[in-house]
């Protein structure tokens, strides 16, 4: 069923809602999730050329460039009914490279919110499109209203020290994922990226969750949150290459 076409409300539509509201109850049912404070303890404290926790702020540089070759590919071609949300995609993901290099310059609970606010504002990006592009383009009018949510989300976690609607924000487009990709047909070729955009991001995740295990494996050059900065931009670089190659299906 093509994005044009899904006009009517079918099983497919039913299956996605259900998804949602079982993930916001779940929310609802679980206790409040504090920020650990052990989480800015990186194994990375390596000073070089007068920057703290060096490898792990010079990493973000990689956001701002795949975030800047996004946003210039999107400004300059039209990339179908998802086109707002993948530029503020992209916009995000440039954003980040700012927050994330203030954040672990000085790693502590007031700078992570500036880390989480552009991610907040991706991950909404990127659930907009995938909304516009495989159910139905009329809910790219859903873009503000998602990003509206994705940065309350992160100042709600900060100022009631719950991270419970962060957690959707940024785990739920990543998680539904396979099921548009099953539920719905997109009107666009090379789909699959966005598949392996997915791995490469849940790669990065993993690193991020042994930090330490692969500094030791790096003979203590580089660290687990380092790697995951290169592989969760390599993800979203994944997307840029899939809006630069597909095509409309006829």
């Amino acid at each position: 069923m093509s994005t044009n076409l899904s006009h009517e409300f079918s099983w497919r539509h039913t299956v996605l809602v259900c998804l949602l509201l079982f993930s916001l109850v779940l929310l609802l049912i679980i206790d409040p999730i504090p920020q650990d404070v052990a989480y800015h303890h990186f194994v990375d404290t390596g000073r070089i050329f007068g920057i703290p926790n060096f490898f792990d702020v010079i990493s973000n540089l990689a956001f701002l460039l795949v975030g800047a070759v996004g946003i210039a590919f999107c400004l300059k071609n039209h990339t179908g009914p998802g086109h707002s949300a993948w530029l503020v995609l992209f916009a995000g993901v440039s954003l980040v490279s700012v927050g994330s290099i203030y954040y672990h310059w000085s790693p502590s609970n007031e700078t992570l919110v500036w880390d989480r606010l552009p991610m907040s504002v991706g991950f909404m990006g990127f659930l907009t499109a995938l909304l516009s592009e495989y159910v139905d383009r009329r809910l790219s009018c859903l873009l503000i209203p998602l990003v509206i949510i994705g940065i309350g989300s992160v100042l709600y976690g900060y100022f009631f020290e719950d991270l419970r609607l962060y957690v959707w924000v940024q785990f739920f487009p990543l998680l539904t994922l396979p099921f548009f990709m099953a539920l719905f047909s997109s009107r666009f070729t090379h789909q699959g990226l966005l598949f392996f955009a997915l791995v490469l991001y849940t790669l990065a995740k993993g690193a991020e969750a042994y930090d330490v295990t692969v500094f030791q494996m790096t003979g203590e050059v580089v660290s687990g949150h380092t790697v995951k900065h290169l592989l969760a931009a390599a993800s979203c670089y994944t997307i840029l290459i899939m809006l630069q190659r597909r095509i409309l299906k006829v």
